[in-house]
């Protein structure tokens, strides 16, 4: 599923992103909103945070139904129909625990794009990677500030404008719908995105520090964080990116 999901990425990358939010450079001397604050307790968002974070949402938002399109056949079927009349009848509070989706969906795939959409966040929100952070009061505010944009993008994506409510008809069936969208989306996308820092700071920078191959490093930034990954190609970045540290 997470191949699917990196593939289809990959593919709505190259047809909708063809002119990228931002540089590519892994340099972050040629991109001011990711430059290091020299007082990491001035971390706050300020305007600019906000319309990046909601124009790379988007860009993430189109990736994913792209990828429920190309992939499901339940999707594809319901696309039919008077789209304003099937959306309010899809729209419902859920009355069970499970949506009939896969535990694989549930409980890997809709954390790792909360977390992606959290990554979206802190990437706009200036000084949010600085090295000096650590694990912080200021860290912990500021994966905070993520964890409240992805809840925000998770119930936009159940039941907004441009959701799969809207889009797909999901809670117009009985059995489509569920409480565990809402609850381990946002959990499970804080849980990503500490543990992909973690394994970032922990394990893939060591491997990096063992070798100068650009391939092996730049494969165990993909895989080890496959949130941060899908937040790169949401912005048009390389899968690989990283705001202080360049690929070298």
């Amino acid at each position: 599923m997470l191949l699917r999901i990196l593939a289809t990425a990959v593919i709505a990358h190259a047809i909708f992103f063809t002119v990228p939010t931002r540089t590519h450079a892994q340099d972050v001397s040629h991109d001011p909103q990711v430059t290091p604050r020299q007082d990491p307790s001035e971390l706050a968002p300020g305007p600019s945070t906000w319309k990046g974070a909601i124009a790379d949402s988007l860009r993430l938002l189109m990736i994913e139904h792209t990828t429920r399109i190309a992939f499901q056949s339940k999707t594809r079927a319901e696309l039919g129909g008077s789209f304003f009349r099937d959306y309010a009848r899809s729209v419902k509070f859920p009355d069970t625990w499970e949506d009939g989706d896969s535990w694989v969906v549930n409980y890997l795939g809709h954390p790792i794009h909360g977390a992606a959409s959290g990554f979206i966040w802190l990437d706009h929100e200036d000084g949010s990677h600085d090295p000096t952070l650590g694990f912080s009061k200021e860290y912990w505010a500021s994966r905070g500030r993520a964890l409240a944009w992805a809840a925000s993008y998770s119930m936009q994506f159940e039941f907004g404008p441009l959701s799969e409510a809207s889009i797909g008809n999901v809670g117009l069936r009985p059995g489509t719908t569920g409480w565990v969208d809402h609850v381990v989306t946002p959990a499970g996308a804080l849980g990503f995105m500490l543990a992909e820092d973690a394994l970032d700071r922990y394990l893939i920078a060591r491997i990096e520090s063992w070798t100068g191959n650009r391939v092996i490093r730049s494969v165990s930034r993909t895989l080890l964080n496959p949130s941060r990954t899908l937040s790169n190609v949401a912005q048009g970045r390389a899968p690989w990116f990283r705001a202080v540290r360049p690929l070298r």
